[in-house]
């Protein structure tokens, strides 16, 4: 499976890692959280030496019950970033977190490569049209409501079942829309309780019917530190574990804030599988 961006095509029938850099003052994990300049430039230098593939620059804290914040003020944070990280690393592959159209687009125009949308155009409805005419990837991740008040909308007919159900319509509306290249998030954490987290970890190989790579967005989210009894500071091992999980059941690429150690997944599980 291949996707094309900005005129490269990337294999990802090999798995590959995308980097998180948020620069917002409230994502729920801190350490991931960049604001100066300087620590904007030093992260993603990091996270390309270590072996990213992608960057993912997230402007909108998305986790549960964030605050919301206007498209003025998240396109002030996204664009001079942005624009700071296409003139330091031109060939660079950026994926912009936004669910907003707008800012898909102001974003591509300043060098972004890949449009990452968390509600796969659920709220905003010129998003799919306009990725379409962006003629860039798309990422469409699973989740119900709003950040504000998907922890309450975690009620499901057969979880797996109606998620799969969800991409199908998605996708055929992208398609439909002229979207060429697509992957899917089934969206862990959002709108999902602990126990349906695992569950939808368990069945994720099911996402191979859909014929598209899908990603994987597990890193330090409490479904690990939770269960664990821990922080998200202390959910690198139990990161990597599940990762290594979602790499076994067929995840394309590892949405992340620890590069190196999802490298070493990628690398340990394909030796793995050389030998099945």
């Amino acid at each position: 499976m291949f996707i094309n961006c900005r005129g490269n095509l990337i294999d990802l029938s090999e798995p590959k890692v995308m980097g998180i850099i948020n620069i917002t003052p409230d994502s729920f994990f801190e350490g991931s959280r960049k604001q100066t300049d300087k620590e904007i430039l030093s992260s993603t230098e990091k996270m390309l030496k270590e072996g990213a593939s992608f960057l993912d620059i997230g402007a909108y804290s998305s986790r549960p019950g964030a605050q919301d914040i206007s498209e003025e003020e998240e396109l002030e944070r996204m664009i001079p970033k942005l624009k700071l990280l296409e003139q330091h690393f031109p060939e660079v592959n950026f994926s912009v977190d936004t669910f907003r159209s707008r800012v898909a687009k102001e974003a591509v125009e300043n060098g972004a490569a890949i449009i990452n949308d968390i509600s796969a155009g659920n709220l905003d409805a010129q998003m799919i049209e306009t990725v379409a005419s962006l003629k860039v990837p798309y990422i469409m991740m699973h989740m119900k409501g709003t950040p504000q008040t998907m922890k309450d909308l975690n009620q499901y007919e057969d979880l797996t079942a109606d998620i799969l159900f969800y991409f199908s319509e998605k996708i055929s509306a992208a398609r439909k829309a002229g979207i060429k290249d697509i992957i899917i998030d089934p969206g862990f954490g959002f709108a999902k309780n602990i126990a349906q987290n695992f569950e939808l970890l368990n069945k994720l190989d099911l996402f191979k019917n859909l014929e598209l790579p899908f990603l994987a967005g597990l890193s330090r989210k409490s479904l690990i530190w939770k269960t664990l009894n821990s922080t998200p500071e202390d959910a690198l091992n139990g990161t990597s574990i599940l990762n290594t999980i979602a790499l076994n059941k067929g995840a394309s690429i590892l949405r992340v804030h620890d590069v190196k150690e999802a490298m070493e997944c990628i690398k340990l599980t394909g030796e793995l599988n050389n030998y099945v």
